[in-house]
């Protein structure tokens, strides 16, 4: 699982600026609302009790180590620089969440530190949990005789040629230290304090090493150093010539601000901005100072000096390892019991036997669970597309593409097959701008014709429409998802992907390509949509509409319900409906992954709101929505959460769910993660994240889930 929560983090300063102005007259009181970041940090606790809990498997448990600090890594890259833009640009460019970004910022320090300091202790668990089982983290000062000749030897053959030390104090602009990069700081001295000490740097070179060494080890243990304890073993041989006996050396490490300012000057190329932004966001403002806590107290001050960072900076100290976020790669060859496998994913049923997957979807539609079910078909109805002779077209969008993309590989043979292919790729999909810039120069290369995006909007609806001519009759049918088009993520992420040759549903996504294609973009486009709601067009007022006639139904003492799952909820618009929904009495239920803005409880309401979190071995990344009363409701699964960002200045979609079977499907879904008693968290007012222990039965929802799709018949 990777819990990168990209999509819950990516907003950018212009975003901003336009939600204030959209939401200037809609704007909720700050106390009605949690703080977004405040929210997010609550979410990251959550990944970090996955590694407290004993009852996960222990390299389980570390992988969410390094989860959690690859998350709070992209959360000061994007939202805590931000913040200090904020600052820097005064009051009018202050967001509707953040009153006071100064407040928020030193609510942010503190949670961050103590959320540190239980990482820690959870760590220290974990190292010793890994001696009981025999597996060792070495350091440069408990390795034997025969693990010093190995290390020197690895140096000597791998390392050396690798690392640039330098004297930082001999130099007159400090070096620039690169973000997702860990330095060790090292301080050069003499047992006899003959001559002055000197401070060096060295670049531990993560990229292009590993970060874990397997050392050899007595039999019955596992021996492992860190490539910086390594390194910190050889810093005699090192700086051999420089006549200095006495070495200390911390890590530090500095997070700097990632966010590309694209602005939206349609006269500009988008490419060569976004080009641009990629190497501008490699010299973006430090956000963020991790280091050792003992480190040498003369060092920091120097360092800190050099990097003109303050104590008002987030200065962050911590234990001896940093950069954890390697540690998802922890080596599981050194565990004696090997890892349990993932359940695997499995066909859907109606595909598993089927020689065509266009002729199953032309008979009914379909749904598809990932990662319950295998992606695979998704591949297999993109190959039979390529190579059917009477296919005449494929159009379809993209937002991250796995590295090697089985997908991609379907639409260029389609391509050399003469179908027409259209593939609209959103080059700003955040930390994938430059990995898009190379698919867009293939795909072109190729002959697909590729549409880059819209000034002001990211295209983020995820939906294919394959083109068939038999005779005089043309045929179309295609999908609808909630996650991205990526094979490898789709292993790990929990997404519903609808197939379909509905007419109408066909209709509407021919027209938001028709919108997508427009080089004016035309809105009118959009407007025609009769079944599908379209941001940033009419989705918000499609969900107003619904969560209205739910409070009529209950208004009026008839049945009224909504369950809500989504990864983030932060739209204030939104959330105060919500509130007016539960004052009246309507029934809602939240299943929400990440942030969480609305509160939960409130003594005006009727009913209070239940809203829980599941943080498991997947990521729970689906968005649905169910409107109405046992019998009557309406189902919708989107690719937006309620942000602002997704309703108002994205390409959305969202499509209701009519063929019966599923419909119950989701709905049993739903119902299964919201009697989850395992994996589940209460989201209440002070985002404490208890976990919901209700019921006798322990009910841990994604083993529920697999077994319930496994064992169903169609």
């Amino acid at each position: 699982m990777r819990l990168s929560n990209r999509e819950s983090l990516d907003t950018t300063i212009q975003e901003q600026e336009m939600e204030k102005k959209i939401n200037s007259k809609k704007k909720a009181p700050a106390k009605k609302i949690i703080p977004r970041d405040v929210s997010w940090l609550a979410f990251n606790a959550r990944v970090l009790q996955e590694a407290a809990d004993n009852s996960v498997p222990l390299h389980e448990r570390i992988r969410f180590l390094g989860i959690f600090s690859n998350n709070l890594d992209e959360f000061f890259r994007v939202r805590v620089a931000t913040l200090r833009r904020m600052l820097s640009v005064g009051k009018n460019a202050r967001m509707h969440l953040e009153e006071n970004p100064e407040e928020v910022l030193d609510e942010i320090h503190s949670m961050v530190i103590d959320q540190q300091r239980e990482f820690d202790r959870i760590w220290e668990g974990i190292e010793n949990e890994l001696k009981e089982q025999q597996i060792f983290i070495r350091t440069e000062k408990h390795l034997s005789k025969d693990q010093q000749k190995f290390v020197l030897n690895y140096f000597n053959e791998e390392v050396r040629t690798n690392i640039i030390p330098l004297m930082i104090e001999s130099i007159q602009h400090f070096p620039y230290l690169r973000d997702k990069s860990i330095y060790l700081a090292v301080v050069l001295a003499r047992q006899d304090n003959s001559v002055r000490q000197k401070f060096a740097l060295i670049e531990i070179p993560t990229s292009i090493l590993p970060r874990f060494i397997i050392l050899p080890s007595k039999d019955g243990e596992r021996d492992i150093i860190l490539l910086e304890d390594l390194i910190r073993y050889c810093l005699p041989h090192i700086f051999s010539f420089f006549g200095f006996d006495k070495f200390t050396a911390h890590i530090i490490k500095v997070t700097r601000d990632a966010e590309l300012d694209i602005d939206n000057d349609i006269s500009t190329s988008l490419i060569h901005q976004l080009e641009k932004g990629i190497k501008d966001r490699r010299k973006g403002k430090p956000v963020r100072f991790v280091y050792d806590k003992d480190i040498d107290p003369l060092l920091l001050e120097y360092v800190m000096r050099r990097l003109g960072l303050s104590k008002k900076d987030n200065l962050i100290p911590g234990a001896r390892i940093h950069n954890f976020k390697d540690f998802m790669d922890f080596p599981t060859s050194v565990f004696q019991e090997r890892p349990n496998p993932q359940r695997k994913s499995f066909i859907h049923p109606l595909f598993a036997n089927a020689n065509s997957v266009m002729h199953v979807i032309q008979m009914q539609d379909v749904m598809l669970h990932f990662p319950y079910h295998s992606f695979d078909t998704i591949i297999d109805l993109l190959r039979e597309a390529a190579i059917d002779p009477n296919v005449t077209s494929i159009k379809i969008t993209a937002y991250r593409l796995a590295k090697n993309s089985r997908i991609v590989n379907a639409l260029v043979n389609a391509v050399r097959n003469g179908k027409q292919v259209t593939v609209a790729l959103e080059l700003r999909a955040r930390f994938n701008e430059a990995d898009n810039l190379e698919w867009k120069t293939r795909l072109e290369d190729e002959g697909v014709k590729v549409l880059i995006g819209i000034p002001g909007l990211k295209i983020h609806a995820k939906m294919c429409v394959i083109k068939k001519r038999i005779g005089i009759k043309t045929v179309q049918c295609g999908f609808i998802s909630t996650g991205n088009l990526n094979e490898k993520t789709a292993r790990v992420y929990g997404d519903h992907c609808l197939l379909t040759a509905n007419r109408n549903i066909i209709a509407d996504m021919n027209r938001i390509f028709s919108y997508l294609e427009n080089s004016k973009h035309d809105i009118k486009n959009l407007e025609a949509c009769k079944t599908l709601p379209v941001s940033p067009y009419s989705m918000r007022t499609f969900f107003q509409r619904m969560i209205d006639r739910e409070m009529k139904n209950a208004r009026h003492k008839k049945g009224s319900s909504m369950t809500i799952k989504m990864n983030s909820l932060s739209d204030p618009d939104m959330i105060n409906r919500l509130y007016e929904a539960a004052r009246q009495g309507v029934d809602i239920n939240l299943i929400i992954r990440g942030i969480c803005c609305a509160y939960t409880e409130s003594k005006k309401w009727k009913k209070d709101i239940n809203a829980i979190s599941i943080v498991d071995e997947y990521l729970e990344h689906a968005r649905v929505f169910i409107f109405g009363k046992e019998g009557q409701e309406k189902v919708f699964i989107a690719s937006c959460d309620w942000m602002l960002r997704n309703l108002d200045h994205r390409v959305e979609v969202a499509v209701p769910i009519t063929d019966p079977g599923i419909q119950q499907e989701l709905k049993d879904i739903l119902a299964i993660q919201l009697s989850g008693n395992v994996k589940a968290r209460i989201l209440d007012n002070e985002q404490r994240n208890e976990y919901k222990r209700e019921g006798s039965k322990k009910i841990r929802s994604q083993i529920e889930i697999f077994r319930y799709l496994h064992e169903k018949t169609y």
